[in-house]
């Protein structure tokens, strides 16, 4: 599995996200920004500011080819829930598909909070919801239900998106805007604090307004993060089917898939 190009892969659905919640957090004026849980440098590589960058992820290999893409960052091995700064010292603590992921969110919260000054903005870009996945035609409905065992078995928290501004205001952050991106069934396309998210399509025609159909090589990489996650636990023979029947739906200008995700940021 290319993690790298995975991470790109996300980082593209949030950019236009990152882009407006970073000017209203004060990305300009920073002089030191952290992002929790970098992986392969996949966000801070596209970071515009003249702060000094830095980045902590627990997997050392991440950590190395993050080296590569973001020689100038400070980056350092550690955990989000025991961040290895001291108070106050961070103007932006940010995450990006993270807080599913770790044993105790609210605690990861409390970290980053902890490390940035009083007023700094602390920020989590995108948390998804895949207790609330849409698969359409209900033919692969399957899919959603077995993404979000397969996440379960790994330690992760599908469902943690929903939560994400009851967890803000529990680490003691008061959310100054919070949403989902742009995509959700029947929500409005036009709404600032909704974001594209490049997976849903309605008709044969691209769909609506801010929606587009997604390339083949990104719905390759989607079903290769699947495939692995289903490996060993779901007959490769049923997986197989459904990725035939997922490829004919595509096809056909009939698929719907769509996962709920959510932002959220807020002062320290």
């Amino acid at each position: 599995m290319d993690w790298h190009s995975r991470f790109l892969q996300q980082a593209a659905w949030t950019r236009d996200l990152r882009v407006y919640l970073f000017e209203r957090a004060g990305l300009s004026l920073a002089r030191r920004v952290l992002e929790v849980g970098c992986g392969t440098g996949a966000i801070i590589s596209d970071l515009a500011t003249p702060a000094t960058v830095h980045g902590l992820d627990l997997e050392p290999a991440r950590l190395a080819e993050a080296h590569r893409h973001v020689p100038a960052a400070a980056l350092v091995c550690g955990n989000a829930l025991a961040l290895p700064y001291p108070s106050g010292v961070f103007d932006i603590a940010f995450c990006h598909y993270l807080l599913l992921w770790v044993r105790d969110p609210l605690q990861a919260l409390l970290e980053m909070k902890r490390v940035t000054r009083p007023g700094g903005a602390v920020l989590a870009l995108a948390e998804p919801d895949y207790d609330s996945r849409v698969d359409k035609p209900d033919v692969l409905a399957p899919l959603g239900r077995w993404q979000a065992e397969s996440l379960r078995r790994q330690g992760a928290d599908p469902g943690l998106g929903s939560r994400l501004a009851i967890l803000f205001r529990q680490a003691g952050i008061q959310p100054i805007e919070t949403g989902t991106l742009r995509g959700s069934p029947g929500s409005s396309t036009s709404s600032r604090i909704s974001y594209i998210i490049p997976n849903l399509v309605r008709d044969g025609t691209g769909g609506e307004e801010g929606e587009r159909l997604p390339a083949p090589a990104e719905r390759n990489l989607e079903w290769a993060v699947l495939e692995a996650d289903l490996a060993g636990w779901v007959p490769a023979q049923e997986v197989r089917r459904m990725k035939i029947l997922d490829e004919q739906a595509w096809e056909r200008g009939e698929r719907v898939l769509y996962v709920p995700t959510f932002f959220a940021w807020g002062k320290a």
